[in-house]
């Protein structure tokens, strides 16, 4: 999958955080609702407008930055 397709950045749109294209819902309340334990198909009856695909996008954007950070050894 492409998230390129789905998530765009606009600093005019949420200050720019990354969002699902055409709306104005982010990457990180993707990620949050997952992390407290929402599953793929809570979040979609709760944002009835996103696609599957859409909540795939946040996690396949969020893994290529999290692989792109430089970690530093302690």
């Amino acid at each position: 999958m492409n998230y390129r397709d789905r998530i765009t950045i606009n600093h005019d749109i949420m200050l720019g955080k990354p969002v699902i294209k055409g709306t104005r819902i982010t990457v990180e309340l993707i990620l949050k609702k997952l992390s407290e334990g929402m599953t793929i198909e809570q979040i979609l009856s709760a944002y009835p407008h996103l696609k599957r695909e859409d909540i795939l996008a946040a996690l396949s954007y969020s893994a290529d930055v999290i692989s792109k950070e430089e970690l530093i050894a302690t």
